[in-house]
């Protein structure tokens, strides 16, 4: 694997110089702004199929053939908005570009999974895709500037072997990990930030500097994808193996009790959260705070989506049901970029661009 050219680790290193400058101005600013939205809105209801203010669109599938080369495998596509976006992107921007726009997703998402269990032993697994954090506020719209030019990126992709589906994941056209993903009839699996002092800069830095014996966290859910076999093998994987960045990795199955939230620093595994019919737990549900501990007051999606579960009951969870709680702000933010919907049993996977019309709290 070749390193980077001076000139683009150079490019890396001034970005995270601005970032830090910026960070607390800009926390702070739109701290202020959040306060004018902390009381929180009643459980959605009724919001699935998808339609009304918040539904910006379906997303756009592609098949992919992973026994071709990788230069060939998106050769055949119809260039719609979202390829046009992505051929543009490949075209126009470095190696030191393409390279930050990867390691966006191993630091800056904020998102929030469920994966819940009904009456009849049915896996369900959700979530909200939130990104796009300190990357510019639009005044004017009262929008997160990069949130919003990644809506037209995002593709669902049909990753087939053989004329045979492999794995299905919703994408952003032009990062080449997964952040979402379904193994029919196997597993389904998200990946949620961890915010930890010992986080993904700490494991990108070593990486720049040659210690390569951490992985990419949306290289591994690929791989995890593309080669696991049972949803027992992927909870191995995602468990064991050292990463670049601390994360959680939300894993659902196709029997009962299959579905956990697995808390990872970069080096080993803290927590394995896990569905447990006889301790009632029907769900697990991840933000971005270990489910022990409390969320930061200035970011707590966690309490309203949980409110929003206990009241759905497990006798009413579906799709469309958790589709509601993941529509019910702040659950649904001025970050939220899509809505994923995955069953592993039937192999669907549905995703929806987001919109979340004033007033939105901006996380």
């Amino acid at each position: 694997m070749r390193f980077l050219h001076q000139s683009d680790l150079v490019f890396l290193i001034k970005f995270i110089r601005l970032f830090r400058e910026r960070f607390h101005f800009v926390l702070v600013s739109r701290f202020s702004h959040y306060c004018l939205y902390l009381q929180l809105e009643d459980c959605r209801s009724g919001m699935y199929p998808p339609k009304g203010p918040t539904f910006k669109g379906n997303v756009t599938w592609y098949t992919v053939d992973l026994d071709l080369p990788p230069s060939e495998r998106w050769t055949h596509c119809n260039c719609n908005l979202s390829f046009l976006y992505f051929c543009t992107f490949i075209l126009c921007v470095s190696l030191g570009e393409i390279t930050l726009f990867n390691i966006f997703y191993e630091v800056f998402t904020v998102c929030t999974s469920i994966v819940a269990e009904d009456f009849n032993g049915n896996i369900y697994h959700a979530r909200n895709l939130d990104f796009g954090l300190f990357m510019g506020w639009d005044r004017q719209n009262k929008t997160w500037t990069l949130t919003e030019k990644l809506k037209p990126l995002v593709v669902n992709v049909n990753f087939q072997r053989g004329n045979k589906t492999v794995f299905k994941s919703t994408n952003f056209a032009g990062y080449v990990g997964i952040l979402t993903g379904i193994r029919p009839g196997e597993f389904s699996l998200t990946m949620n930030e961890r915010f930890n002092f010992d986080g993904g800069y700490v494991g990108i830095l070593e990486w720049i500097l040659g210690w390569r014996d951490g992985m990419w966290m949306g290289f591994l859910t690929r791989k995890v994808l593309e080669n696991a076999t049972s949803y027992e093998d992927a909870k191995d994987q995602l468990s064991l193996t050292k990463l670049l960045a601390p994360a959680y990795f939300i894993l659902g199955g196709n029997r009962t009790g299959q579905g956990c939230v697995i808390t990872r620093t970069r080096i080993n595994t803290l927590d394995i959260w896990e569905l447990d019919m006889k301790l009632g737990r029907w769900y697990v549900l991840e933000t971005n705070y270990d489910h022990w501990e409390k969320p930061m007051i200035f970011d707590d999606r966690r309490t309203p989506a949980m409110k929003c579960m206990n009241q759905t009951t497990q006798a009413n969870i579906s799709l469309a049901s958790i589709y509601d709680v993941l529509s019910t702000k702040p659950v649904l933010n001025k970050l939220t970029t899509y809505t994923s919907l995955m069953e592993v049993s039937t192999g669907s996977l549905e995703s929806y661009i987001r919109d979340c019309p004033n007033p939105c709290t901006p996380w």
